[in-house]
């Protein structure tokens, strides 16, 4: 590592440190940004449900209700500004006993209190107008229009490209070990020090451990292991909105949601860990979404499942976001948890807040680099179905992925992107090659000396 002194560092290149790495760009500091993974979004923000959240049913209040609320605008606008899939098709909190049905009422006034004033409450005939292949028993369900789908990965690549180009510098494979307080921070990195004048750890299941080395104890991370089913493209046609669960006295349940890239997910579990790199699925959690799902959706057993996939979620003891300024020109951003992607650009305004609160000198902003993403979503248009792009570089028209009709163009410009990635996961969620039914069974060989050649 070099002898400079950055400005800021920030602990963590998932979605919350890289927005945060974006929005302080804005401005001529200098900013590193840590991370042990060797791409951005290699920890538990790569494995997210994909909703872009409106807040309905936060707790009113809270600091998380109103980051998501900001966050949902934020979010929402980048998305169409880059050109990042979002799809906008509302979502239904399906009532299936007569509990879930009186508390539709009051997640509506909730949903009020918290400033969304558009959800309607609807009746069983309704439901299965709009829904016609769920299960039977549906009493009613709430309807909140503003609950829409987007691609969960995307984002961070292009909040970390924005940052990089801007001059931060992203700092891969570096793990935090320790840290030296003095007139400045110094942290002791598996990769050498990197000093800073003001920290921000956003280091997601290990944030509280990054406190204790800062002398800080506010809260314990519980590694919450949500397990999720992705249903094959031929079984999109099954559901046209997110059917949300209606909380009730037995906890929040499980959700069925089409996501952006032709699938429909079922899923999660919420089972608490003390191991936190334990992403792997269980048998019980997939007996237990099967149960779930043929109450739901039923006839969505019956279609193929093209993976699962385990997360884990940063949850605390504390039911909100934990983000404080500390002494030493520190600041916590931790129990970021499902909402972390929506309220991630809220976040990443309040933290700037608080490092000019901490006595750091952000000047005048200044403009970002204006960026184009891959669209990745499958109700656009991909470049195998492009004839102009085709025509321009022919790439575009050789498909190498057949499950999710990737290209080898798209694979060559992410590998030659500012932000490359380094793994076939990484390419994966950049263009969705090795993603689909055979999970890379045809296209991986290919692939991987595509990206062992760059």
């Amino acid at each position: 590592m070099s002898k400079k002194i950055y400005d800021v560092a920030i602990i963590g290149a998932g979605v919350v440190g890289t927005a945060i790495a974006r929005e302080l760009s804005k401005h001529n500091i200098s900013i590193a940004v840590l991370d042990a993974h060797s791409d951005v979004g290699d920890g538990t923000s790569k494995a997210n449900t994909a909703i872009l959240h409106t807040g309905f049913d936060m707790v009113p209040g809270s600091l998380e209700s109103k980051l998501v609320a900001r966050g949902y605008h934020l979010l929402r606008d980048y998305a169409r500004e880059t050109g990042i899939a979002i799809e906008e098709l509302g979502a239904l909190l399906v009532a299936w006993s007569q509990e879930e049905h009186d508390n539709l009422a009051k997640l509506q006034a909730k949903a009020v209190e918290n400033g969304y004033k558009d959800s309607v409450i609807i009746s069983a005939a309704d439901v299965y107008a709009r829904e016609p292949h769920l299960g039977p028993g549906a009493l009613g369900a709430l309807y909140v229009p503003g609950e829409w789908i987007i691609d969960p990965w995307t984002p961070i690549v292009a909040f970390a490209t924005q940052a990089k180009l801007n001059g931060a510098d992203i700092l891969l494979g570096t793990a935090v070990i320790g840290v030296t307080i003095g007139a400045h921070n110094t942290l002791h990195t598996t990769n050498g020090d990197v000093e800073a004048h003001h920290v921000i750890n956003a280091a997601g299941l290990y944030s509280d451990e990054i406190d204790g080395v800062f002398g800080v104890k506010d809260f314990t991370v519980i590694p919450r292991r949500g397990e999720l089913m992705v249903f094959d493209k031929l079984s999109r046609t099954l559901i046209s909105h997110i059917i949300l669960p209606v909380p009730s006295s037995m906890g929040k349940g499980v959700l069925v949601s089409p996501t952006v890239f032709g699938n429909i997910m079922l899923g999660p579990t919420a089972q608490n860990l003390e191991d936190k790199t334990d992403s792997g699925s269980s048998e019980d959690g997939m007996k237990f979404l099967r149960e779930k799902g043929s109450k739901i959706a039923p006839e969505l057993l019956d279609e193929e499942i093209t993976a699962i996939y385990a997360g884990l979620r940063a949850s605390t003891e504390h039911s909100d976001f934990q983000i404080r300024l500390h002494e030493n020109k520190y600041i916590t951003v931790g129990g970021i948890r499902s909402t972390g992607l929506t309220a991630s650009m809220a976040i990443a305004e309040h933290v700037k807040e608080l490092l000019v609160n901490s006595g750091l000198s952000l000047g005048a902003e200044r403009a970002l680099p204006a960026i184009t993403m891959p669209n990745l979503g499958e109700a656009f248009t991909r470049p195998y179905q492009d004839e102009k792009a085709i025509a321009d570089k022919s790439g575009y028209g050789e498909i190498i992925c057949h499950c999710e009709r990737a290209t080898r163009q798209e694979v060559l410009d992410a590998l030659e992107s500012p932000l490359p990635p380094t793994t076939l996961g990484g390419l994966g969620r950049r263009t969705r090659a090795g993603l689909g039914r055979c999970q890379g069974f045809y296209c991986h060989s290919e692939l991987r000396k595509l990206l062992e050649k760059k």
